[in-house]
Order: structure tokens, then C-alpha cells, then sequence
């Protein structure tokens, strides 16, 4: 159940399976992962009933807070709460999405992401 609740995170940022950032997200930093050739962007997102994602992967790591939780549908129907206060992690280059949020709730959560910079933050799973 955490790895679903994990991979439900940040698929529910992206709504088209191409290489192009979320409508339901706000950056709030960027900068320079000091050493590397990295870096680090923390963002806002909000994510209304009705609202569905597609798969997607990020080159790098996702850690993510939810604010405000609510109810998602996976690809199968299932539907799973998503606590407030729950935090996962999304390893680099792990394909994950398809979700859409359900209920009458809105889910808000905090990401850092820690990618390659130069690379698209969201990007389209290999086949």
C-alpha cells in the first residue's frame, strides 16, 4: 500500500504523457544542489476531483507531503484515501501515474524534487 500511495503522488501532477510541467503545480525554489550538476525544486500542487494524470517519470528523486489529503482512483477502478500528513519518496526514472482524484476533496501536497539539471522535470516513460 505505500509504494501505491507513493506512485500515486506524483503521477497526479501530470496531465499529458509528453515532456511538459503540470498545470496544478507551483514552483516555489529552484536552485543549484551545491557540488553537482543537480538541483533542487520544491513546489505547490493542487490537484481538484475530476482531475486525472498520466504516467510520467523525473530524473531524479521526488519526496512529497500531502497538506491536504482526499481519495484517488487507480487504473482499475480501485479507489485508495490518501491520509493528510502522508510522505513518500519516488525514486529516479520510476514510471509512475494514472490517477484521478475522486470525492469531494482536494489533495495539496509539497514536492522536492533533486534532478538533473537541463533535463524536463516531467518526462514520458521509456517503452
Amino acid at each position: 500500500m505505500k509504494i501505491l500511495v507513493a506512485s500515486a503522488l506524483a503521477t497526479l501532477l501530470v496531465t499529458t504523457a509528453s515532456a511538459q510541467d503540470s498545470p496544478f503545480r507551483k514552483e516555489l525554489k529552484r536552485g543549484d544542489l551545491t557540488g553537482t550538476n543537480m538541483e533542487i525544486i520544491t513546489s505547490t500542487s493542487e490537484i481538484k476531483p475530476g482531475e486525472t494524470s498520466t504516467r510520467h517519470i523525473h530524473h531524479g528523486d521526488e519526496s512529497y507531503y500531502f497538506l491536504e489529503g482526499g481519495t484517488i482512483e487507480l487504473p482499475d477502478g480501485k479507489q485508495v484515501p490518501i491520509p493528510t500528513g502522508s510522505v513518500g519518496l519516488n525514486a529516479r526514472d520510476v514510471p509512475h501515474g494514472a490517477y484521478k482524484v475522486v470525492g469531494d476533496k482536494t489533495i495539496k501536497l509539497l514536492t522536492v524534487h533533486i534532478v538533473d539539471k537541463g533535463k524536463p522535470l516531467y518526462d514520458t516513460p521509456p517503452k
